[in-house]
């Protein structure tokens, strides 16, 4: 007989899934060699939804990636096969305007757009991409900024925004947001470190703040103003003296000291935040992930990689897990919890160093990398082979920063700013 004659070996399959597109609940026998698409047409076809929706599909909480039989892996068992709605290639909104490369950005704030730029600037944009405001915060490239939320209660409706600079400062400004009547106000400048400061975060009650440097050092400040200086202004650089006394309007800013210094690190301290249950987790060029004991100003637990100097870092919605990307061009997701082993870390690999990170909002899933070769790849973790969705913004910039807030992300780097609706 032919072979083309031949039945096709099926596979029982039960299908589930938390999308609102649900099947009858019962047994499938599905061809072996189907693939995510022809699983795609069969639950459009089944539903008969008027319209085309894609689907993905997890077996065992993995991407299928390949056929049903080798996901099945050999087994006759029944196969649990849950079904997600996929992740559509992002789509280009918008540009905002920057003579300068843009080395952070927020779209948390509604209704905005923040950026700090490679000129020392703060800029405030709306959603139609008109500038409202520059403030031009530091004497030196900003590598950071954070928008303190929820703001503490003596900001009232204005936004407490902290940056980060090559100065070797932070800053403290109150932004009140007023179309174009919105002004930025310098508060306090934070000193402690003796290089560049790579990163800020702030906590989740908004009550304080952190700050990681080239000098290995992390700083862990509150978000008060201080009503005199707390730090001698003879210790303070000169141009940032000579700054100082230029700001008259609700007073001179004040110098601020830290409440506490974490030391573990050997090398800079590329990225720090923190995680749920007032701890914070740091990565830097000497190769680890760290998390710490913020209260008691200890490191808890260090993650050491042979030879991988990382450059960003993102957590999840679930507190288990950090993202950490590094400059042999991977990220990798590491399980955080005390035992675990180095080897059982996720990497996703990437043709370029990828220099930004950042998850969905509220997702513990899907992410987001931006690299040196100006790609922005999206990913869900259930899957390490291969990105979900991918934009080149540039070619041959370098993308440094992201945001995302629901279906709006934000693309940061040499080329300016992006928006994208991605989601």
């Amino acid at each position: 007989a032919s072979s083309s004659t031949a039945v096709q070996p099926s596979i029982p399959v039960v299908f589930s899934t938390k999308t609102p597109y649900q099947l009858p609940p019962q047994k499938f026998m599905i061809p072996a060699s189907w693939r995510r698409f022809q699983l795609s047409q069969l639950i459009n076809t089944a539903l008969a939804l008027p319209r085309v929706v894609p689907f993905d599909f997890l077996i065992r909480g993995v991407l299928l990636r390949g056929s049903l039989s080798e996901a099945a892996n050999g087994e006759e068992e029944t196969l649990e096969v849950e079904y997600i709605e996929s992740v559509m290639p992002p789509a280009r909104l918008a540009a905002l305007p920057h003579e300068e490369w843009v080395s952070s950005i927020s779209c948390l704030v509604p209704g905005h757009f923040l950026t700090g730029s490679y000129d020392g600037a703060l800029r405030v944009f709306d959603r139609a991409q008109t500038l409202f405001h520059t403030a031009p915060s530091h004497t030196a490239p900003m590598t950071s900024f954070t928008v303190v939320s929820p703001r503490p209660a003596h900001y009232d409706q204005d936004k407490l925004v902290v940056t980060a600079s090559h100065d070797c400062t932070a800053q403290m400004s109150r932004v009140s947001l007023c179309g174009t009547e919105t002004t930025c106000t310098p508060l306090a400048t934070l000193h402690l470190h003796d290089s560049p400061v790579a990163d800020v975060a702030s906590s989740q009650d908004g009550e304080n703040i952190l700050t990681a440097g080239w000098d290995g050092l992390i700083g862990l400040w509150s978000t008060n103003v201080p009503e005199a200086d707390e730090v001698p202004l003879e210790t303070v650089a000169a141009p940032e003296r000579k700054k100082r006394r230029k700001v008259q309007e609700g007073g001179l800013v004040k110098t601020k000291a830290p409440s506490a210094v974490l030391r573990s690190h050997t090398a800079r301290v590329s990225a720090v935040r923190f995680s749920s249950g007032g701890g914070a987790v740091s990565c830097g060029f000497d190769s680890t992930v760290r998390t710490w004991d913020v209260e008691r100003g200890l490191c808890a637990h260090t993650i050491t990689v042979s030879e991988k100097p990382f450059l960003a870092l993102a957590l999840p919605a679930t507190p288990e897990t950090a993202l950490a990307a590094s400059a042999d061009r991977s990220v990798t997701l590491f399980d955080l919890r005390t035992g675990t082993s180095v080897a059982a870390a996720i990497k996703f690999p990437h043709p370029a160093t990828p220099a930004a990170l950042v998850f969905a909002q509220g997702s513990g899933t899907q992410f987001a990398s931006g690299a040196y070769d100006g790609v922005v790849r999206i990913w869900d973790v259930r899957s390490a082979t291969r990105e979900t969705a991918n934009a080149r913004v540039w070619d041959g910039q370098k993308v440094l920063a992201l945001d995302w807030a629901g279906e709006v992300m934000a693309v940061a780097g040499e080329g300016g700013v992006e928006v994208w609706r991605a989601g």
